[in-house]
């Protein structure tokens, strides 16, 4: 078959299986099958595959089929214009994660601010971007997650900025001891557990340490709410991506510690509460 032929062809399977988006999904896996840009994919759409490219084709056609999601697939998620690693053992980076990270890149310049925490780091896509952006910065990456930490340390050498950030092993602070940073960004597991099974089959083939935030969706921010303040600096910022509903738990829960001031929200593309941001005096 041609390369034109067997996108169509996986296309009409994805379409007919209620997958979304089809037409895209289709040409992206070939671009992988075939370690291609787009622009070949156009140009030589006439291209006879050999068998092999065909039946990888129609394997990873059948896996989006059964929900697994593309990245995991593909192995490839793009944030901040850098190309990520990701698996089934990390959250994928969302494009609306890159609302936290240029509040933070803002925050940072404005502030001279260097030495920040990246709590729950998962695929590390947060940490790295904030390396690559904010010169001379020093950024610790923090997740439970052994797996989690292995890929956010090959997203660092891949992006080249492992110079940059020190990962570390810990539940939330218990490992920190003694440590006080300019800014602690952090987007936690903030799903409510109820939901999850609800959530789109692509969504629940992610691990559900990275989504599942306890009964009501806020255990982490209790906890990093609580905790971060003794963790930043004189002025220092703490920075939380949130779910679309949460700014006013999570505001409340920041208003009753009594360390923290000037509080606000940012909205994300589509107009969603999506970032809490307030500092310490």
């Amino acid at each position: 078959m041609t390369i034109k032929d067997t996108i169509k062809k996986g296309m009409i399977d994805l379409k007919v299986n209620g997958i979304s988006e089809p037409n895209l999904k289709a040409r992206l896996i070939m671009q992988f099958i075939l370690n291609k840009p787009r622009q070949y994919i156009l140009v030589y759409d006439n291209q006879i595959l050999t068998l092999r490219q065909e039946v990888d084709y129609f394997k990873a056609i059948k896996k989006l089929i059964k929900g697994i999601p593309l990245q995991h697939i593909t192995n490839m998620q793009e944030f901040m214009k850098m190309n990520f690693y990701v698996d089934e053992n990390v959250l994928i980076p969302r494009q609306d994660t890159e609302v936290l990270v240029e509040e933070v890149i803002k925050i940072a310049q404005k502030t001279n601010a260097k030495n920040i925490l990246d709590m729950c780091t998962g695929s590390g896509a947060i940490a790295v971007s904030l390396a690559k952006n904010i010169e001379n910065s020093h950024i610790t990456a923090v997740d439970i997650s052994a797996k989690a930490l292995n890929i956010a340390k090959k997203n660092a050498r891949n992006n080249l900025v492992e110079n940059q950030i020190t990962f570390v092993s810990s539940n939330l602070f218990e490992n920190l001891v003694g440590q006080k940073y300019d800014i602690i960004v952090s987007n936690p597991p903030y799903i409510k557990k109820s939901l999850i099974k609800s959530l789109d089959k692509e969504v629940q083939k992610e691990p559900i340490i990275a989504l599942d935030g306890g009964e009501d969706g806020l255990d982490f921010y209790r906890k990093i709410v609580k905790q971060g303040y003794q963790f930043l600096k004189y002025n220092g910022y703490l920075c939380l991506e949130i779910g679309y509903d949460q700014k006013i738990d999570v505001i409340e829960l920041i208003e009753n510690e009594n360390n923290y001031v000037d509080t606000y929200c940012k909205k994300d593309l589509f107009e969603n509460d999506r970032v809490i941001v307030t500092h310490v005096l």
